[in-house]
């Protein structure tokens, strides 16, 4: 298993992270699935004394990340022992909403140097989350392009630096092939509550928790 008594889980990304957290709370986790996961955990391991974080700023991208890394990842007291990584969507989704494309080597460079710090100054164990997208609406599909590449480059991070994959963009296709429509996203990208729910349980999952 992944974590570790007295761990202090960080969890950073965009808007699907994110979910409505109150900033003038440090603790406060949102209602996305940090917070289904660090409830889970509270419940399955409640002697391991576990401390959860989150980080996510809705509409990030892995610049606007990287920007504020050293103060929300690497400055942060209590120190994170564990952070969890869900960064790329919109990277891909300024292509086409605004014209503003990331290519997949910037992608790749910005990641590997929040990488390499949490390594170098934390020693955190790393979860990396896929970004993910359904097809639905209809030109979702076109994404396609641009984030299997950055999927890739996702992939080719969590070996380089041994950190623990989350199979996400999988996960939910299985998922979407057996419930399509807007059942877990209504926009292809936010998730709905069973959205949450299948992240939440892949993280435990991936993190070698038995639910």
């Amino acid at each position: 298993m992944l974590l570790q008594k007295n761990d202090v889980i960080l969890f950073q990304g965009d808007s699907v992270t994110d979910c409505g957290r109150a900033r003038d709370n440090f603790y406060d986790l949102g209602v996305g699935y940090p917070l289904v996961v660090s409830s889970m955990l509270f419940h399955k391991l409640a002697d391991y004394h576990l401390t959860f974080i989150n980080r996510g700023v809705s509409g990030n991208r892995t610049a606007e990340m990287m920007a504020r890394w050293e103060e929300d990842c690497l400055r942060l007291d209590p120190k994170p022992t564990v952070v969890s990584i869900l960064i790329g969507i919109n990277d891909v989704w300024r292509r086409y909403d605004s014209n503003n494309p990331t290519s997949v080597e910037t992608f790749q460079e910005q990641y590997r140097s929040m990488l390499q710090s949490v390594k170098d100054k934390l020693g955190a164990r790393i979860l990396m989350l896929e970004p993910f997208c359904l097809p639905n609406p209809e030109d979702r599909k076109a994404w396609r392009e641009d984030l299997d590449p950055k999927l890739q480059a996702v992939r080719e991070l969590a070996v380089e630096f041994g950190a623990t994959l989350v199979p996400l963009d999988g996960a939910f296709a299985a998922a979407y092939a057996k419930r399509p429509g807007t059942y877990y996203s209504g926009d292809g990208v936010h998730p709905s509550y069973a959205g949450h729910g299948l992240i939440a349980a892949e993280w435990c999952r991936a993190a070698g928790i038995q639910l």
